[in-house]
C-alpha cells in the first residue's frame, strides 16, 4: 500500500473535515449560548448539527465528484449514507428516549445497583439534515 497515496484521498479528508467542523459547532455552540464548556461535545453522540450524517455525505458527496455520480462508489457510498442518517434519526434517537425513561426510573425509584445511562444518542430530523447540508458544503468545496 502506498502511504502517500492515502494522504490524497480527497473524499476521505473532506468527510474527516466535515466531521471535525459539526463537532467543533457542538463544541463551541454551548460556549456561546449557555457561557459552558462542555468537552465531552468534542466526540460526544447527538445533538446540532449530525457529524455521522456530515461525515458519510462529505465523503458521499465527494466520491462522486471526483469518481462521477454515474460511478458504482457513488451509488454505494449514497446507499450508505441514507442508511446512516436513517439510523441516527431513527434507532438511535428511539433509544436515546428508552434511556431517558429507563434513567427516570433509576433516579425515582432508587435503584442503587444501577448507573445512570447516556440520553444523547440519537438526532432529530432537523440535526440529520443540517449534518447533511454541512457534508454536501464540504464535499463539494473540499
Amino acid at each position: 500500500m502506498d502511504f502517500t497515496a492515502f494522504l490524497d484521498n480527497r473524499p476521505f479528508w473532506a468527510a474527516i473535515l466535515s466531521w471535525a467542523l459539526a463537532q467543533g459547532f457542538k463544541t463551541i455552540r454551548p460556549i456561546i449560548t449557555e457561557r459552558k464548556f462542555d468537552a465531552t461535545r468534542l466526540t460526544g453522540t447527538g445533538g446540532m448539527p449530525s457529524s455521522h450524517s456530515s461525515l458519510v455525505m462529505a465523503l458521499t458527496t465527494s466520491v462522486g465528484k471526483y469518481y462521477g455520480f454515474h460511478s458504482p462508489v457513488f451509488a454505494i457510498s449514497l446507499i450508505f449514507s441514507f442508511v446512516v442518517m436513517y439510523d441516527a434519526a431513527g434507532i438511535r434517537r428511539a433509544a436515546g428516549k428508552q434511556a431517558e425513561i429507563i434513567n427516570y426510573l433509576i433516579e425515582h425509584h432508587k435503584l442503587p445497583n444501577y448507573t445512570k445511562v447516556k440520553e444523547l444518542l440519537g438526532h432529530t430530523p432537523l440535526e440529520v439534515l443540517v449534518g447533511g447540508i454541512l457534508g454536501i458544503v464540504v464535499g463539494l468545496l473540499y
